[in-house]
């Protein structure tokens, strides 16, 4: 069983990726209560948090029901980072991740994120000063290079183990693919199967399905798998991908009402975190994904985004539900 720090997570555990704008308190309660093992916080700003900016502030708030939960923050400036690693403490996670890899225009220019795989030396020193800064165990997250011309993971892994970082995730892209492409896991698996790397490493990138997972496993051995994109509308990925790894068959899919269950428990947990107004309003995004697939759901979808009450969001789901008695075909 891999272990970070004090941390004991499940043989091959699944880890939900930390998604801006997505993997909030209310969704990765959800994604827990349906197979996570491990949840990192949306990625907070350092220089939010020396700041005290409202909402870099409560980003760090989670459910005591999410546990283990890891707070990642990117940042590029070195004290600035130090004083952040203080801050995260003292919200009481498990662990803190930093972010490596985020490789949007406007963290990468100012040489946070992925923008820090153009000078490794530099990630090599901050991760260190944060290592000492803290009691916490530190994780990373990083791509596999720059470029097609710089793909210095294995170089990163090492010296990153070198310097007391307890987990590795990979991204199986580079910073100039962005999320194009397909991911490229030959490089993740190579630096899993180096004899020097002794710390837990996980793969991420277009695990979308329990086969690809299995895939994954067994073509790489990596220790686990963190799962983003796939998880969006579709938080029973978790639960799928486990009793496939289990036993070899696959769940049958959620039902029209299973759906509408699972989105309802997301809106009501939004609506407890985030009030009445905002949490309605900001559940939204989440429509069209839970009811993808479903013929005939566009003046449902359009509805569901226009009430602004739970009891006509509610007066929507049930007719949603009775979908289900038209022997409707589910697509995927």
């Amino acid at each position: 069983m891999p272990s970070i720090g004090n941390i004991t997570l499940p043989d091959f555990p699944i880890l939900l990726a930390p998604m801006e704008d997505v993997s909030d308190p209310p969704f990765r309660v959800l994604c827990k209560q349906l197979g996570a093992d491990l949840m990192y916080t949306e990625f907070i700003s350092t220089e939010g948090l020396i700041r005290n900016a409202e909402k870099s502030l409560k980003k760090l708030d989670f459910y005591e029901e999410e546990r283990p939960i890891g707070i990642q923050i990117f940042g590029a400036d070195i004290e600035v980072m130090k004083g952040c690693a203080e801050i995260v403490e003292q919200a009481g996670p498990d662990l803190l991740d930093i972010n490596f890899g985020c490789p949007v225009k406007k963290v990468v220019c100012k040489d946070a994120g992925a923008g820090i795989l153009k000078d490794i030396p530099r990630m090599v020193r901050l991760t260190a000063e944060i290592v000492k800064a803290t009691k916490l165990p530190v994780t990373v997250k990083t791509r596999l290079g720059w470029d097609d011309n710089s793909k210095n993971i294995m170089e990163v892994a090492e010296r990153l183990q070198d310097i007391g970082i307890k987990a590795l995730t990979i991204h199986g892209r580079t910073r100039a693919q962005m999320y194009k492409g397909e991911a490229d896991w030959t490089l993740i698996g190579d630096v899993k199967n180096n004899q020097r790397i002794q710390i837990p490493i996980f793969g991420n990138g277009d695990i979308d399905s329990p086969q690809k997972a299995l895939e994954m496993k067994n073509r790489y051995g990596v220790d686990g798998i963190m799962i983003g994109r796939a998880a969006i509308g579709a938080p029973w990925v978790f639960r799928e991908i486990k009793h496939f790894l289990a036993t070899g068959e696959e769940l049958p899919p959620p039902t029209i009402a299973e759906r509408v269950d699972i989105c309802r428990r997301h809106l009501i947990k939004s609506i407890e975190w985030k009030g009445p107004v905002l949490g309605i309003l900001e559940m939204r995004r989440h429509y069209t994904n839970y009811f993808k697939g479903i013929p005939n759901i566009k003046s449902y979808r359009n509805q569901l985004v226009t009430v602004n009450s739970l009891e006509e969001i509610d007066e929507v789901l049930l007719e949603i539900t009775r979908l289900t008695n038209d022997n409707v075909e589910v697509g995927v």
